[in-house]
């Protein structure tokens, strides 16, 4: 699937995604705070356009900034939707076993439109509206890693090819899609709206 992006459509081989990036976050689903940055992926194939609330199971929200990534750099952003099997994902987790099963389903990931990087990026805020209700805000000045760290990381890490997708993470709020919610993604800087996106959960 693709994501938009100046009126043209990218298509990512993968999603880079950074867990535990928000001690909130951390807090709220009892996790401890890791050694090293937390890192898997999701396929470019991930992507959707159709909020799930159920696939075998119900799934769970997690806002988060993401960047595109071009010639190793970020050139774009937008707020994405990283969509879990949690459930799925605690039992893995409890039998120490990989948890992509749980992240990177098809549909498992959806974007607002990317916009241009503005000049200072620690002035971005994204938001999440459910039922008209803000349930999940956040900025890079709450993250455990910045943005700078984790592009260099998942440099280091794991290979970036061109339009690939970085999401940094999710902060507290998170919880179950309900079948028939409007859901409101926005991103700002500072008091400037630079792209939104809303689904009705399905």
């Amino acid at each position: 699937m693709t994501i938009q992006f100046q009126q043209h459509s990218i298509k990512p081989e993968k999603i880079l995604c950074v867990g535990r990036n928000f001690v909130d976050h951390i807090n709220e689903l009892g996790n401890a705070v890791a050694d090293q940055m937390v890192l898997f992926i999701k396929p470019g194939s991930a992507i959707g356009t159709t909020l799930r609330a159920q696939q075998q199971e119900p799934l769970h929200f997690e806002a988060e900034l993401s960047f595109l990534v071009q010639e190793g750099q970020y050139v774009a952003v937008a707020v994405g939707l990283d969509l879990t099997k949690r459930r799925l994902q605690n039992q893995l987790k409890q039998q120490q076993l990989p948890w992509e099963r749980a992240k990177a389903f098809a549909g498992s990931a959806l974007f607002t439109d990317l916009v241009p990087l503005p000049q200072d990026l620690d002035q971005l805020k994204f938001e999440l509206h459910i039922n008209d209700q803000l349930v999940q805000s956040g900025q890079p000045a709450l993250m455990i890693h910045s943005l700078a760290a984790i592009l260099t990381e998942v440099k280091h890490a794991l290979p970036l090819a061109n339009n690939d997708i970085i999401m940094t993470g999710t902060p507290a709020g998170v919880g179950q899609i309900n079948t028939g919610s409007p859901f409101t993604l926005s991103l700002w800087h500072q008091q400037q709206l630079l792209t939104q996106s809303s689904w009705i959960a399905q």
